[in-house]
């Protein structure tokens, strides 16, 4: 996940760290006592997750990957006929033999933690469950189901009653201005009475009606979107959401719910509230209130984003329609992946394919840039991979650029930078020049109320967040609304328009810092476009 600590709070990769210590000793208690837990006991056997990619990139590809795979023993748990590839789990030479076969085209493990068995068997699953459906917005299981308690390091804050949306007013999406120490880029739509307040000509019209959103379905894959919050229980599309959190499509209804047990699982809630909550004077507003939004929980058990549940969302989330694809997150457990390696490229080139497949299906595929400070267009240093070992602690890895980060630096992701709410880069913000998009609201971790970006949290309460994260959901709700606006454009189109309207945003005037410092903002910082 992409966001940042409070100066107060344990680190991101601390808090993952111990979920992952924490979980893992639970999994193991579980199987010790025969209880309900994500794999299935076997006979004393261990197991590793491998995505195999055919070089034929279509259904018939993936039935010949699953046959080499079990001619090698590997059991195979899910298809993905879109791209060619199948999800295998197998002993650790699995994939060095598979990759001498005929027509294998890449063979990754995508994880180093081997596990006792296989995922159990998921009645119910499927890509093609409700594919195209559109299900009666707002119609959540039980409540108990969605309620959580907030992560220690995470405080939650009082209604803001919509009150706290300097970010909104920096991107033109507000009828009002923002407190005075927000960086207004362009005039606000204001009220009567004061004609430095009234509308300006390039804002007319630019916000389209919660009737045109309803028709744009974005993805949030996340780490679960809580439903029952009453910002979002009208939003989130139950016919377009599941669970992916194990590579297989579960669309079980609640499936796509944060898990309470895993640490930071109410970061997706946050992040769809920022893209689509209600605009009814109560909670926060989103960005484009009215969408529809498909809830994709990637959040495994352990605490991860592998490979192959990011595959699998995207390929859930093309498949239903969206518009939009929000990827507030970083792949598991290499923050790097290095062509070098060929487990390694082998995941850069199953997330490849699902983006591709995604993209030409309609999406733009939106990702944060990441929060650690560095320029991705110099060497670094990984001192967090991998992070799902639970005893040996990560490698210290010294990379260069070719090492990329998914899937923020596939080609055509949109990757959004942070700016804080005087619209200076955050310095927290990954940023490069060429590797960058946008630049978009993304706050300060010690800013509060008035400086982080306040948003949903499950349970039907709030917190006060900062990060790339943050950012990247702005960039997917303004691409909801160029979306309503033209259902007739394609994904190209969309970011075009977003980056001519970031170039023009006459930044460059306000800030000290110009925005057409391409390193840290891209093209500039996201303003709504206003046509």
């Amino acid at each position: 996940m992409e966001q940042v600590s409070h100066a107060h709070s344990s680190t991101p990769a601390t808090r993952r760290r111990r979920s992952v210590r924490v979980l893992g000793a639970t999994l193991l208690t579980g199987l010790l006592l025969g209880g309900a837990v994500p794999y299935v006991t076997g006979n004393g056997g261990t197991y590793l997750s491998y995505l195999v990619l055919d070089e034929r990139t279509d259904a018939e590809g993936a039935e010949h990957a699953g046959e080499q795979a079990r001619a090698l023993g590997g059991r195979v748990v899910q298809d993905y006929p879109q791209i060619g590839a199948v999800l295998a789990y197998a002993g650790p030479r699995f994939a060095e033999k598979l990759r001498q076969r005929p027509g294998i085209a890449a063979v990754g493990a995508t994880r180093t933690v081997p596990v006792p068995s296989p995922p159990r068997p998921l009645a119910g699953a499927g890509f093609d469950a409700h594919a195209g459906g559109a299900g009666a917005a707002g119609a959540p299981g039980p409540a108990g189901d969605a309620v959580e308690r907030a992560d220690d390091s995470t405080p939650t804050v009082p209604d803001p009653g919509e009150r706290t949306d300097w970010n909104l007013a920096m991107i033109g999406a507000l009828d009002r201005p923002a407190g005075r120490t927000a960086a207004l880029l362009r005039p606000p739509v204001g009220t009567a009475g004061n004609a430095a307040e009234q509308p300006s000509a390039d804002r007319a019209g630019a916000l389209p009606t919660a009737g045109q959103l309803a028709g744009v379905t974005v993805a949030v894959l996340d780490s679960g979107v809580d439903d029952t919050h009453p910002d979002l229980r009208a939003a989130v599309d139950p016919a377009a959401s599941a669970s992916c959190a194990d590579g297989r499509p579960d669309s079980r209804d609640g499936a796509w719910r944060p898990d309470p047990a895993i640490n930071e699982s109410g970061h997706g809630t946050h992040v769809a509230g920022i893209v689509g909550a209600a605009r009814d004077g109560r909670g926060v507003t989103g960005v484009a209130p009215g969408v529809r939004i498909a809830a994709v929980r990637l959040l495994g058990p352990l605490g991860q984003y592998y490979a192959e549940n990011i595959v699998c969302g995207m390929i859930w989330a093309a498949d239903h329609g969206a518009r939009a694809i929000n990827d507030s997150y970083f792949a598991d457990p290499w923050k790097y992946n290095c062509p070098e390696d060929a487990d390694q490229a082998a995941l850069a080139a199953a997330v490849g394919r699902a983006v591709a497949y995604a993209q030409r299906k309609g999406a733009v595929v939106v990702a944060s840039a990441g929060n650690d400070g560095q320029d991705l267009n110099a060497g670094r240093e990984d001192r967090r991979s991998p992070n799902d070992r639970t005893t040996a602690p990560p490698e210290d890895r010294r990379l260069g650029t070719e090492c990329i980060r998914l899937p923020g630096e596939l080609p055509g992701v949109v990757t959004v930078t942070a700016v804080d709410r005087d619209g200076r880069p955050a310095l927290y913000s990954n940023h490069g020049r060429g590797k960058v998009s946008l630049a978009a609201p993304g706050g300060d971790p010690d800013g509060g109320n008035q400086g982080a970006i306040v948003s949903d949290w499950p349970g039907g309460r709030y917190a006060a967040l900062a990060g790339t994260s943050m950012s990247a959901a702005h960039v997917t709700g303004a691409v909801a609304v160029v979306a309503a606006r033209h259902p007739d454009w394609g994904p190209d189109r969309i970011t075009a328009a977003l980056a001519r309207a970031a170039a023009a945003n006459g930044c460059d005037r306000t800030l000290p810092l110009g925005c057409q410092d391409r390193d840290y903002y891209g093209a500039g910082i996201l303003i709504l476009p206003a046509d």
